[in-house]
């Protein structure tokens, strides 16, 4: 194992989802709270947004990742992930910021869920109008 110097850690937020994310410099294998990729995202589309960083900007192979995630939902720990893996990768070279920065990539997503209001049966839904 290489030591804490080569280490980049980063963190990703999405909803209620955080990432931890552990960049070092490697051959491109990606683990997911001690699983691989595929097992722990079995949905094409996920895997493609939390890899979209590194197409971006053709970083593919350099780097290995050590993710842990928890919290959310699938979709919010995906792109919470994403979150991580682009801030971990501008950490590791500055030159990157335009790039991720134009792409979307580096912005926490500020959506959270709205609260339920008393008297309503969710935040805004409400209880159905009877004119007798």
């Amino acid at each position: 194992m290489t030591d804490r110097k080569t280490k980049i850690w980063a963190t990703g937020r999405r909803k209620t989802a955080v990432a931890r994310v552990i960049l070092q410099p490697g051959s491109g294998a990606i683990r997911v709270n001690e699983r691989t990729l595929e097992d722990y995202f079995p949905r094409e589309t996920s895997r493609m947004r939390i890899l979209e960083p590194f197409e971006l900007t053709q970083t593919a192979a350099q780097y290995d990742l050590a993710i842990t995630v928890q919290g959310g939902g699938v979709s919010a720990q995906a792109d919470a992930v994403r979150h991580g893996i682009s801030r971990a990768l501008l950490s590791a070279d500055d030159q990157l910021r335009p790039t991720l920065r134009k792409a979307g990539m580096l912005t926490r997503d500020p959506r959270e869920v709205e609260r339920k209001k008393y008297g309503r049966h969710k935040a805004r839904k409400r209880p159905q109008y009877s004119k007798r």
